[in-house]
């Protein structure tokens, strides 16, 4: 019996197991709008058996772009892009997810394989992508060699709200079935959160309270947009590193706050700060994050999604199976390996499994399997090291 792979209910919405594509993202929008590219690069996990895909970080503004080829839903002409998408995977039997995102110190950078820095002058000349100011909760640059970003106002501070509601509607009216709102890694909302980064004095900095205003304030404008019906999640870093900035505590007072905000499900993520020294940073082996997401579950009483370098279908299986998280993200493994659940569901002996193929692969890889079985010698026929019999056949056709 696989916890995995049962069915998990939140608010009206119910998933056929608990494996999510965690958001990625891939740089290729042309004015924010998703096209052939991300069809296909999201199509491919609800035919491997997903229960929730996320579509990568959506910048609500044009400004919160992290470079010129972030998706966004600043705009109502992004919308059909995304419906054509979100059709397809509710026709899968997958539910989908948009994270919607404002970049703050890091907007205005260089997608990763031309540099993954600040645009600059070269970026204009040679691609035409021009830099714009970023905004951020202080001057305080993300990295060396990073222009300041400009201190929000108080004005800009309620119109990123806004942007953040009017997201929100144009999610529902592509069709998607949970939000998560991006509040780690660094971004705008994580650099409010921390210490680190926020040297306000005014409602939106001083203590933890203060802090946490803005993120609340999200919360609170996106559920007035997101049906009652529908889950509403958020990416925290759950600590800025080991023993600075926020802190494991910090995200469990938060998570206490963002529950009856309407919050359902914490997904725990880590680090995105620059810290002033390398020994700080949390070390990273396979299922680094999940302690986090398991410590907040248990303290704050609220539905988590573990992330982070898992990779074989028994740590997923374990993660579930003993408490730690509610639902397991999976992220670059998925793109190593899009059929990741379904290769699970086999790994797990998981009854009827090919089932949850897509029938057009399903009927023909059980038929294999079966001719596999019926063929394959016994090991009294065939001691280790000897050699088949050229004249039986040991696989079906391809």
């Amino acid at each position: 019996m696989s916890l995995l792979f049962d069915p998990v209910a939140i608010r009206e919405l119910t998933l056929k197991n608990r494996i999510v594509v965690s958001p990625m993202q891939t740089y290729s929008a042309v004015d924010g709008r998703a096209g052939d590219w991300h069809f296909a690069h999201l199509a491919r996990f609800a035919l491997g058996g997903a229960g929730l895909v996320m579509v990568e970080a959506t910048a609500v503004l044009p400004e919160a772009r992290s470079t010129h080829g972030d998706t966004g839903l600043w705009s109502d002409d992004q919308i059909d892009g995304f419906r054509r998408i979100a059709d397809f995977m509710h026709r899968q039997g997958c539910a989908i997810g948009i994270q919607l995102q404002h970049a703050g110190r890091k907007a205005s950078s260089q997608r990763p394989w031309e540099g993954n820095g600040p645009l600059g002058d070269a970026d204009a000349r040679t691609r035409g992508e021009i830099p714009w100011e970023a905004v951020g909760p202080s001057p305080q640059p993300f990295d060396r060699d990073w222009p300041a970003p400009r201190a929000a106002g108080i004005d800009e501070i309620a119109r990123i709200a806004a942007a953040y509601r009017a997201a929100a509607r144009r999610a529902l009216a592509a069709g998607f079935d949970v939000i998560e709102i991006h509040a780690a890694h660094g971004y705008l909302l994580h650099s409010f959160l921390s210490p680190l980064s926020n040297e306000r004095r005014d409602e939106y900095g001083g203590d933890r309270d203060g802090r946490m205003r803005l993120v609340l304030e999200i919360v609170a404008a996106v559920r007035s947009e997101w049906p009652a019906e529908r889950p509403l999640f958020v990416r925290i870093s759950s600590v800025d590193g080991d023993g600075i900035g926020w802190s494991l505590d910090d995200s469990v007072a938060l998570a206490r706050r963002l529950a009856p905000a309407g919050v359902d499900v914490i997904d725990c993520s880590s680090g995105g700060m620059k810290l002033p020294s390398s020994d700080r940073m949390i070390t990273r082996r396979p299922a680094f994050q999940v302690p986090f997401a398991s410590h907040i579950r248990r303290h704050a009483g609220i539905m988590t999604m573990a992330v982070g370098l898992i990779r074989t279908a028994e740590e997923a299986e374990s993660i579930v199976r003993h408490g730690h998280a509610d639902l397991v993200a999976l992220g670059r493994e998925m793109l190593w390996n899009p059929n990741w659940p379904l290769h699970a569901a086999e790994e797990l002996r998981l009854a009827g499994r090919w089932r949850s193929w897509p029938i057009q692969f399903g009927w023909w890889l059980e038929r294999r399997q079966r001719a596999r079985a019926a063929t394959a010698p016994s090991s009294s026929d065939h001691p280790p090291g000897s050699a088949v019999p050229q004249n039986r056949r040991t696989s079906a056709p391809s």
